[in-house]
């Protein structure tokens, strides 16, 4: 069945690049409403923007959607992640600033935020997209892939220099509230290096260090209080994939590979897949099909208490 949330909940604190403050509410929403941003601080034109693949304003930073207005919202994507890890199909999310809070980094303020409202049934069939043929895009040596699959599945790998990070790599099939479990408490992560350029050239201004991200450099983890799993970075990034799929418009039936790949190439990769004949299909699911996505059968007692 399709899920709203309960009732309206709202997540205030700065952005994590604009560094301004912003309260996004998340409400309850119809059947077949999707996903949807509203910008409540826009007075005129059209205010609203769909959390969707061809909405997507490429950034290598984060995930930014724009209307056709030119209106935009940004930092979406553990908000999005979140919505989909929780089986959430249906919301309106009211924002009045241009770029989604921060919080800890991760997803976990978000998932245990819905989860404290709780998951609205709709009693209407939930639709997905299935994957039918392999599609794989390329930039440089980054890379995803999704391929056929009856459920879906994250694959990921990452390699840095920095020894602190280095080679990681994992698998999860995204049912069963793995979600929850395994990823949505992996914060966001950077370079002291990078923090020190972006912030020379007015970007991570909501950053603090311990607080929404994880700061490496070389071998040292300078966040106060370490990592949260040996393999944080890696589970942050499919994290990050799960929001940027979640944008298909619907679930997705399908098998993803990342290997150092980011917010651009996934939504690259969304792109051709629906360019692509014949590639994938929406289909309405059946009881065993449902089961099988992500967020159905997640309880409250799976969910990391960080937050």
């Amino acid at each position: 069945m399709q899920n709203t949330v309960k009732t309206a909940i709202s997540f205030t604190g700065k952005g994590l690049h604009s560094g301004k403050p912003a309260t996004a509410t998340v409400r309850p929403a119809p059947p077949h409403h999707g996903i949807w941003f509203k910008r409540t601080d826009v007075d005129l034109g059209d205010r609203m923007i769909a959390a969707r693949w061809d909405a997507v304003n490429r950034s290598p930073l984060c995930t930014k959607l724009e209307n056709d207005s030119g209106l935009q919202v940004s930092t979406v994507e553990h908000l999005m992640a979140a919505l989909a890890g929780c089986g959430i199909h249906n919301a309106l999310i009211e924002i009045d600033g241009p770029e989604v809070p921060i919080l800890d980094g991760s997803a976990v303020p978000f998932v245990r935020g819905i989860m404290s409202r709780g998951v609205q049934s709709l009693h209407v069939p939930v639709m997905a997209y299935e994957v039918l043929k392999e599609v794989s895009v390329q930039d440089g040596d980054a890379r995803a892939t999704i391929a056929p699959s009856n459920t879906l599945r994250i694959d990921f790998e990452i390699d840095f220099d920095d020894a602190a990070i280095g080679h990681q790599q994992k698998s999860l099939v995204m049912n069963n509230g793995s979600f929850a479990r395994e990823l949505c408490d992996s914060r966001t992560f950077c370079r002291q290096a990078d923090v020190d350029a972006m912030q020379a050239n007015g970007l991570a201004l909501g950053g603090e260090a311990g607080e929404n991200a994880v700061v490496f450099d070389g071998d040292a983890v300078l966040s106060p209080g370490g990592l949260r799993h040996a393999d944080e970075p890696v589970r942050h990034k499919m994290l990050d994939a799960l929001g940027d799929l979640a944008l298909a418009g619907a679930p997705l039936l399908g098998h993803y590979t990342g290997v150092r790949a980011g917010h651009s190439l996934t939504n690259t990769l969304l792109r051709a897949l629906f360019a692509t004949p014949g590639a994938v299909r929406l289909i309405e699911c059946d009881a065993a099909q449902a089961a099988r996505l992500p967020g159905h059968g997640l309880v409250w007692d799976e969910i990391p208490a960080v937050a």
